[in-house]
């Protein structure tokens, strides 16, 4: 795949705000660290295609991680970003893809904007949204405390959180739960496609590891996930009805409420092994 990376060395993901701090006796005038949200919009081959609320850092992986965790391109396809613009209303990406994929991109019609920061919002059909993503090849298992290491490691792994306190976090780690990647965002879904994209600029295989997440376990984070071929993805807090069926059927393996050295598996238990004293 063939990734240029351009993004504005000025785009950053918090700011600097006045604020009152405030007591029931005192109030203090500071400065406070508060996290960037504004829309990105993506176009591919100069046309626009989905806006997303976004932390505006990191755009490159977001891009690439979005095209491939939506289907819009494969991992063997070309790919390349035009241009990162700062416009007055935020911030544009215009991607490059091959002329096929960006044709089959006028069947998936949205006649609003997405900005929820997921690939199916905005979506005009039922179809669009349920699209089933291929089984998940990898045959990878996870020993429990390899799980629990990677959640202990992406605690401190959050710069941006740990400033602002308003951001996700997704990580990627190796079977024996060390970390080998994270990002952040505002938005959840952002956070995991920043991770994707992350993955495949690094050339880690998607099915030598697994992911976890500072979230709940929506549908769109899974259908990411299994998408990209992760065969396992945590969330430290529940997943939906609707994420559990999809991983059930892809072969992704689902867990929830995965802290404190405790989870909940859902989907795929043998994903997960359990060691016993």
């Amino acid at each position: 795949m063939n990734v240029r990376r351009r993004d504005n060395p000025t785009l950053h993901g918090a700011a600097t705000r006045r604020v009152e701090q405030r007591t029931s006796s005192t109030v203090c005038t500071t400065d406070d660290v508060i996290a960037c949200e504004v829309p990105v919009a993506l176009h591919f081959n100069d046309v626009p295609f989905a806006v997303l609320m976004a932390t505006p850092c990191d755009l490159a992986d977001l891009a690439l991680g979005f095209s491939l965790s939506e289907a819009i391109i494969e991992a063997t396809d070309s790919w390349q970003i035009d241009d990162v613009r700062e416009e007055l209303e935020g911030i544009v990406v215009n991607m490059r893809i091959p002329a096929a994929r960006a044709a089959r991109l006028s069947q998936r019609s949205r006649p609003i904007p997405s900005y929820g920061g997921c690939g199916i919002c905005g979506s005009a059909s039922i179809d669009a949204v349920m699209r089933m993503p291929a089984q998940v090849s990898s045959q990878l298992q996870v020993d429990e405390p390899a799980l629990h290491r990677a959640l202990d490691a992406l605690h401190n792994q959050q710069p941006l959180n740990a400033e602002t306190g308003a951001t996700h976090a997704a990580g990627f780690a190796n079977a024996h739960g060390e970390l080998l990647l994270v990002r952040e965002d505002v938005g959840r879904h952002n956070a995991l496609d920043k991770l994707i994209g992350g993955l495949h600029q690094a050339a880690i295989p998607a099915g030598d590891g697994f992911a976890v997440t500072t979230s709940r376990a929506s549908y769109e984070l899974a259908m990411k996930a299994a998408q990209t071929g992760i065969p396992l993805l945590a969330a430290i807090s529940a997943p939906t009805t609707l994420a559990i069926a999809l991983a059930q059927s892809a072969g992704l393996g689902l867990v929830g409420f995965a802290r404190d050295n405790r989870c909940v598996v859902y989907a795929h238990p043998q994903r997960l092994r359990r060691m016993t004293p």
